[in-house]
């Protein structure tokens, strides 16, 4: 089987008048569908190194195929908001397995917008071959038969400052109650805001918000007759256990698998367990952890004369300097889409999807710290690096970087 390539390319499935954006990893005999969130567009997803491993850890046992809802991200936006919901998303999917020519396919699916999962093995069960839920609901909201539901004046907030660039900042911060082992990682949140920056306007997500949370699949529940795991880990205050504990008692033939954890979010946290029972639900075999290894680009970067500069202008100027510095070379970084992976006394360490990217924001460093009259030495390393937990390990010579030279790279 062929390998996949770094950067799926992503294709568009006709849905009526609207266009939907869709990527498929591997050559697996079992197609897996993944039912997307409103939050990361498919083609931010690979810029996360741990969403990244998830999926191709997923790749490596089916055909991947991973799709941009109606109004999200690469996909036709709607005209009207009552085009929105489980049924019209199930419909995208639909759209995308046509396309992509999957006949069947087990339906991968989590947090509220499962109810999309939930809607599509219902009405269409000759193209659900089996169902994965993962910290999964029926519904969003409370009612009077529904007491796990999120109650309004809880969810108001995902309406109102949810949607604010400026959110964390009037004390509303979704990262911490989506997912806390993440909530302090400077790097995910970059990444997360601008995923959700990427996916949608705030009104188009208000929009979508209004429509998750008006969803309500139990009617689906009893007519659901593909088998179906449901995983839910018991420590997740976003979408508690309670909600996967309902969908065990209403699916029939379905098996409830808890697991340790807080995260909402699938691919953040201990992700070896649930990966290893999606594994065998599917194919019937527990795979186990594999050690990933990819190619990626590392970037090195240094001030020259450091030590004697520090003497010369004193330690609170040369304490100013570093901080300027370190604010210029981290823009960059991010402009070039790397990712900070240490830093070390007045150094960067950073990685890059191609050398191309690495250079150019070598260039951009080389050119911006200059105006604090401060000269750099930057060196680039392309190889192959280890990624394990969400994390890349650089083996072999790829920590080296051999190609260190002072002032602007030749």
């Amino acid at each position: 089987m062929s390998q996949a390539p770094r950067t799926p390319r992503t294709r568009y499935a006709r849905c009526g008048d609207l266009d939907i954006a869709y990527q498929v990893i591997g050559d697996h005999p079992i197609d897996l569908l993944v039912i997307p969130g409103a939050s990361i567009p498919v083609d931010t997803i690979d810029s996360e190194p741990s969403m990244y491993r998830f999926h191709r850890r997923l790749a490596s046992f089916s055909r991947l195929i991973r799709f941009d809802h109606r109004g999200v991200g690469l996909s036709s936006r709607v005209s009207s908001p009552d085009a929105l919901g489980p049924r019209f998303w199930a419909e995208d999917a639909i759209a995308v397995m046509d396309a992509a020519g999957c006949q069947q396919a087990t339906i991968l699916a989590s947090g509220f917008t499962a109810t999309t999962a939930l809607v599509l093995a219902a009405d269409y069960p000759e193209r659900v071959r089996s169902l994965v839920l993962i910290n999964a609901s029926a519904r969003t909201l409370h009612a009077p038969d529904y007491e796990l539901g999120i109650r309004s004046n809880t969810a108001e907030p995902f309406l109102t400052l949810g949607t604010d660039p400026d959110a964390v900042e009037q004390g509303f911060d979704v990262l911490r109650i989506m997912a806390p082992s993440v909530a302090h990682d400077d790097a995910f949140r970059d990444w997360w805001d601008l995923a959700g920056n990427r996916a949608a306007s705030p009104s188009t997500a208000r929009a979508f918000i209004n429509a998750v949370q008006a969803s309500d699949a139990r009617d689906s529940l009893p007519h659901i007759t593909a088998p179906t795991l449901i995983l839910h880990r018991v420590g997740t205050k976003f979408v508690p256990v309670e909600h996967g504990r309902y969908l065990a008692e209403h699916i029939a033939g379905s098996r409830l698998v808890e697991l340790p954890g807080s995260d909402s979010l699938y691919w953040v946290g201990d992700t070896a367990a649930l990966l290893d029972e999606v594994e065998e639900f599917i194919t019937g075999v527990r795979g186990g952890f594999v050690t990933e290894r990819v190619l990626t680009t590392v970037m090195f970067t240094d001030i020259v004369g450091s030590t004697q500069r520090a003497a010369t202008v004193g330690d609170l100027r040369w304490r100013d300097l570093l901080d300027n510095h370190d604010n210029l070379v981290r823009h960059e970084i991010q402009r070039f889409g790397g990712r900070e992976v240490n830093t070390a006394g007045d150094g960067f360490v950073a990685t890059f999807s191609s050398p191309s990217a690495a250079i150019n924001c070598a260039d951009a460093v080389v050119d911006a710290v200059a105006v604090l009259g401060i000269e750099v030495r930057v060196g680039i390393h392309a190889g192959e690096v280890e990624v394990r937990g969400g994390r890349r390990r650089r083996p072999g010579r790829a920590h080296r970087c051999p190609g260190l030279c002072a002032g602007r790279l030749q």
